[in-house]
């Protein structure tokens, strides 16, 4: 009888640590993000915000995350969607295309999990997400403006090279080269797009049409580095100076460390400040417990020629840095 009872209180511990250690297993105490964002493909500026988010929403952080790259506004839904299915404690988005998106998010909202939207906004009632941490894309845009408006020789013959279009990067940083067209203060002598991957080659066709259609231009207003990577290849192609010194000034968008190295060689004139690194601050809100409420800018430089420095592109710089002196071309 003693060793039936032994034996029973073995097989009855034995349980309880199983349900102990199942439970420990299922409930592993990670928070669970889901992560819709475009592909690194895209930009230097999106390798970046892509690694960063990888690296800070990590198991060893105390996440357990998924992240989906698309740049097909329909396909990141899709993402969203099952990932709200999935019981996602928050779910975090860079949508590709501003508009769409209301049904998701109030799916989001009736199913408890918070939404941050982060690097670009979402046209939507602000009740349907909790925050928003991004980049100020009409800031971005009024900053560069001001910058061809003081700095380009009158008149003003512009190329304008967009993103993504209905993007919030393109409607941001053209909104106000559009609004200095129809003040009288500046000429779009031709209005092109990278297409929905900011493609350096369609970039380069954009001023290749330009040159060929005989346009008089002195301004290349391109809203991402590669795309103006891609315009100075066309000047070049066709013997046509740019940079500090040239007939063309160029400027870009996003703060690669190649792009910079080119304006403090005056190989292209300024560049502005588009900054990836959401991830840190939006973990910090989560590990916190204190998500603010609506949306959160942050702060962005514009840099030239004369105000750039080595110590701003180590700090402020994205991706590989070339070195002081190396042009890319």
């Amino acid at each position: 009888m003693k060793i039936l009872k032994w034996f029973l209180v073995l097989v009855l511990a034995i349980a309880l640590l199983g349900a102990v250690t199942g439970c420990k297993k299922k409930g592993s105490g990670l928070i669970k993000v889901g992560i819709v964002n475009l592909p690194p493909e895209e930009s230097g500026y999106r390798q970046a915000n892509v690694d960063a988010m990888n690296n800070v929403f990590s198991e060893d952080n105390g996440y357990e995350a998924k992240q989906t790259n698309t740049g097909d506004n329909s396909e990141q839904i899709a993402a969203a969607k099952g990932y709200i299915r999935d019981g996602v404690d928050y779910l975090l988005i860079s949508a590709a295309s501003a508009t769409g998106w209301d049904d998701t998010l109030q799916s989001a909202k009736d199913a408890g999990v918070k939404v941050v939207l982060f690097d670009r906004l979402i046209e939507t009632d602000p009740s349907n997400y909790q925050a928003a941490l991004v980049s100020d894309m009409a800031y971005e845009g009024d900053m560069a403006t001001k910058w061809v408006l003081e700095n380009v020789d009158k008149p003003i013959n512009l190329i304008l090279i967009r993103g993504q279009l209905g993007s919030a990067a393109e409607i941001g940083r053209s909104a106000a080269v559009l609004k200095a067209k129809e003040e009288g203060k500046l000429n779009i002598v031709a209005d092109g797009t990278g297409g929905d991957s900011w493609s350096l080659e369609e970039a380069r066709k954009v001023v290749e049409a330009a040159i060929a259609a005989g346009k008089n231009f002195n301004v290349i207003y391109a809203q991402n580095d590669g795309m103006a990577q891609g315009a100075v290849q066309a000047l070049e192609a066709a013997g046509i100076s740019h940079g500090k010194d040239g007939k063309v000034k160029i400027i870009g968008f996003d703060f690669n460390r190649f792009a910079l190295r080119n304006v403090q060689e005056g190989y292209w004139d300024a560049n502005m400040q588009c900054n990836p690194r959401q991830a840190a601050q939006i973990s910090e809100w989560i590990k916190s417990g204190n998500l603010p409420s609506g949306i959160q800018y942050q702060e962005e430089l514009l840099l030239t020629t004369d105000t750039i420095t080595d110590e701003l592109i180590d700090e402020w710089g994205i991706n590989a840095d070339p070195g002081k002196g190396v042009i890319t071309r």
